[in-house]
């Protein structure tokens, strides 16, 4: 994975909360996405990530299958209970044949990924929200 060099305009300002326990996963989402001009916001738990979603207006939810000792699915009513219109993609390092089916839930993506693939899901479902 390498970081990505030239920095594309976003004009809406859209909001990504990258909800992922691995530190260094969440820094290489975090830097990448701001490169392309999203303003980022962080969790290592599902609780920062319940906060934050109370808080702040957020676009897309990268949301980590695993998360410490729980399920990312957990976090899935939260975010449609504070946020309806926020997107999620989940992202999973399991070796699942097939990607996990929730409603809800609007992408997923496998870990390793090539940073194209986050940015390019990212921005399919920006495009995808209602005005």
């Amino acid at each position: 994975m390498s970081v990505h060099s030239e920095p594309v305009e976003h004009t809406s300002g859209a909001a990504v909360l990258v909800v992922e326990d691995d530190p260094a996963l969440r820094m290489l989402c975090r830097l990448n996405l701001e490169l392309e001009n999203y303003r980022v916001l962080e969790a290592a738990t599902l609780e920062q990530a319940e906060d934050i979603m109370r808080r702040e207006a957020v676009d897309v939810v990268l949301l980590d299958l695993h998360v410490g000792d729980r399920h990312g699915f957990e976090l899935v009513p939260v975010i449609r209970q504070e946020r309806p219109r926020t997107a999620i993609c989940l992202l999973s390092g399991t070796s699942e044949t097939d990607p996990p089916q929730m409603e809800g839930v609007q992408a997923f993506i496998r870990k390793p990924f090539e940073l194209e693939e986050l940015l390019g899901t990212v921005e399919r479902l920006l495009s995808q929200q209602p005005a």
